[in-house]
């Protein structure tokens, strides 16, 4: 991932309208992201795209994830 791209994608999870994702997000992106597969990052930039309230409630465990691409993923934000 290129360094614009990937510093557009910061500014994504920084400027969420919930603050507990925000923190989630942009933690996760700055301690887990580059231990990631190329597949896997693309996969948190889709994740990044959703909808703050959708997200939240995969994260936080109070909506299972039914995307088995996504699954991963947020079983690694649930852990960070």
């Amino acid at each position: 991932m290129e360094r614009a791209d990937y510093e557009r994608l910061r500014w994504r999870c920084i400027r969420r309208a919930l603050l507990e994702l925000d923190i989630s997000l942009t933690r996760f992106l700055d301690e887990d992201f580059e231990s990631l597969s190329e597949e896997q990052k693309q996969v948190f930039v889709e994740m990044a795209d959703m909808e703050d309230h959708d997200l939240w409630y995969l994260i936080s465990g109070q909506e299972e994830c039914t995307d088995p691409r996504y699954a991963p993923i947020v079983a690694l934000l649930r852990k960070s």
